[in-house]
């Protein structure tokens, strides 16, 4: 996360806001950054390789 995303959260945010809505805000963005990040890497699962996963779990 960059500062520069920050203030830009920062100035979308009214004059008065409560701090839990900051940080929500910062931990959702982080998690999506996250996400995106795992995609390019390869890191990720498609639908049908998620449904045989669990189809293990759920029998």
């Amino acid at each position: 996360m960059t500062k520069e995303l920050v203030t830009q959260i920062l100035e979308k945010l009214p004059d008065q806001f409560q701090l839990d809505e900051l940080i929500d805000r910062l931990i959702i963005l982080e998690a999506v950054e996250k996400g995106r990040q795992q995609y390019r890497d390869g890191r990720f699962r498609t639908h049908a390789e998620v449904k045989e996963r669990l189809k293990k779990w759920l029998q």
